[in-house]
């Protein structure tokens, strides 16, 4: 079982980090801060398959859940991320029941999914011993009106563990500018609909937030897994702060 969903089971809310870099020491960095995961992200980031392990290592090493953003709801990229050392994935785009059942079948072996068996970073491996099968975390995302109107039959797909909202495309799907955190209006309605639905079947509900205030609000309104911070947006505002304060103080100086 991973030490993500051990901690929801205790009834523990998550708080973590988002890396686009292609750097294992971005990602160690995050997850010595203290954060309860970082996740890779294979689907928009820079983070190629070369780096993926020592990456999931230096998160690890830093006390943190290593998750994985897979690229595509695939068997082979899904099998991959968690043969790599992933406690878990999460997976972009899944719209109904049958999307959410692929998702649970590729992060399981038989009987229960049809994972094939791969012991690369698995306790046991190499050593005379079979792999031993840990249960990984299976994210979903919600991100399109799609999922919101099929929200309730994902939820009640056996081995979810967590549904985690997508924004921002949420947001463009329902008309409306892209946006981290909730936006008033059709945007709120939707996702209180997906947490609605995740309290139902007693599933973990996760979001991305871009602001404090932002995950303020998300933690009252119930998201026990909220993405607080992602490495390029810290790097971009850090960078920029000290520009400007440079700049002010060269003026003053000058």
């Amino acid at each position: 079982m991973s030490t993500l969903i051990r901690a929801w089971s205790e009834g523990a809310a998550g708080l973590g980090a988002w890396t686009t870099l292609n750097s294992p020491v971005v990602a160690e960095s995050l997850a010595l801060v203290g954060h309860d995961y970082v996740c890779l992200d294979q689907q928009h980031g820079v983070l190629d398959d070369g780096t993926l392990v020592a990456s999931l290592i230096a998160v690890a090493s830093g006390g943190a859940a290593p998750l994985v953003r897979v690229a595509a709801n695939e068997p082979s990229v899904i099998g991959k991320a968690l043969d790599a050392g992933a406690e878990g994935v999460i997976v972009p785009l899944v719209n109904d029941r049958q999307d959410a059942e692929r998702a649970v079948m590729s992060c399981n072996y038989p009987p229960v999914g049809d994972r094939s068996i791969g012991p690369i970073r698995i306790a046991g491996a190499g050593r005379g011993r079979p792999p031993m099968p840990v249960k990984a975390a299976c994210i979903v995302m919600a991100e399109s009106s799609a999922a919101v109107a099929n929200i309730d039959e994902i939820c009640s797909v056996p081995g979810i563990d967590a549904v985690y909202v997508g924004p921002a495309d949420l947001a463009a799907s329902l008309g409306v500018p892209p946006t981290l955190g909730v936006a008033p209006g059709v945007h709120a309605e939707a996702i209180a609909e997906i947490l609605a639905a995740c309290a139902r079947h007693d599933l973990v509900a996760g979001i991305h937030c871009g602001s404090t205030k932002q995950v303020l609000e998300c933690a009252e309104l119930g998201f026990r897994m909220i993405t607080i911070s992602t490495d390029t947006q810290l790097l971009t505002a850090a960078a920029t702060s000290r520009f400007a304060e440079v700049n002010e103080g060269m003026a003053h100086h000058g």
